[in-house]
């Protein structure tokens, strides 16, 4: 992503909470550390900050990162099959090919193609510059979800359908969110 000068980054992942009504008989499994009933909208954001993939509906009481790892999408990444381009020198160098990869936050777990920040305990500069420039990656996801949740006013406030529905909603939204970018860049 030049915009973050995060070379071989092809985008960040990162979850959203979206808000329902508690569905009946289903005790706290959607209900989240936030102290509201959810499902999970797990995302990779592009750097025009378009979805290139999503999974809708994971019980609001899992956490990113184990969301992530058993989405159809981190099972992929994991497991190097998620169809990222191969890898070759960073942009200006002559150096060995490296791969391409995703960015996530510090709860994210690390393999070959998704990188996390470094503990920012005694960081040197080449540390706190990695790190900052990851931060900045990431922040594409986060913002694609201000962009989504800004023009789906629906997704404001608790949805009160059945979760099946709920997913689809989300689901069109999300289409919806990266045809209208598409047509109309930022």
């Amino acid at each position: 992503m030049e915009t973050s000068q995060f070379p071989n980054c092809v985008g960040a992942v990162d979850g959203k909470h979206i808000r329902i009504v508690k569905p009946s008989g289903s005790g706290s499994e959607f209900f989240n550390y936030k102290k509201y009933f959810s499902i999970i909208l797990m995302a990779i954001a592009d750097a025009d900050y378009r979805f290139v993939a999503v999974d809708i509906g994971a019980y609001g009481r899992t956490n990113d990162s184990m969301a992530f790892k058993n989405s159809a999408m981190g099972r992929l990444l994991y497991s190097n099959q998620f169809g990222l381009p191969p890898p070759r020198p960073l942009p200006g160098t002559d150096g060995p090919p490296m791969p391409f990869v995703v960015v996530g936050d510090e709860a994210s777990q690390m393999c070959e193609n998704l990188l996390k920040p470094y503990s920012s305990h005694d960081l040197n500069t080449t540390k706190r510059v990695y790190n900052y420039r990851l931060t900045r990656a990431r922040r594409l996801v986060e913002c694609g979800f201000g962009i989504l949740v800004a023009k789906w006013r629906i997704l404001t406030k608790a949805i009160n359908l059945k979760v099946e529905t709920v997913d689809d909603v989300v689901k069109s939204c999300v289409v919806l969110h990266n045809y209208i970018l598409s047509e109309e860049p930022l």
